[in-house]
């Protein structure tokens, strides 16, 4: 599945790059995705939408096994 997850985050990257952003994955357990936002993410007020309404909206379209993504 990290796999799987690693390919959806590569369709949102350049988004995240284009605002000096990024996201990195940490880890892929029982449906819950970890990963760390990066760059001009850290800090920014939006990032909570971004994770939410973003990357995991976006990866739960596309891999359905995906409950929940989790900052870390």
């Amino acid at each position: 599945m990290k796999e799987k997850v690693e390919k959806v985050l590569k369709k949102i990257r350049p988004r995240l790059r284009a605002d000096g952003g990024d996201v990195k994955l940490i880890d892929v357990t029982d449906g819950e995705v970890k990963v760390k936002l990066t760059g001009a993410c850290v800090g920014c007020p939006m990032a909570t939408m971004t994770l939410k309404q973003g990357i995991e909206a976006m990866l739960k379209k596309e891999i359905p096994e995906v409950k929940k993504v989790t900052a870390v």
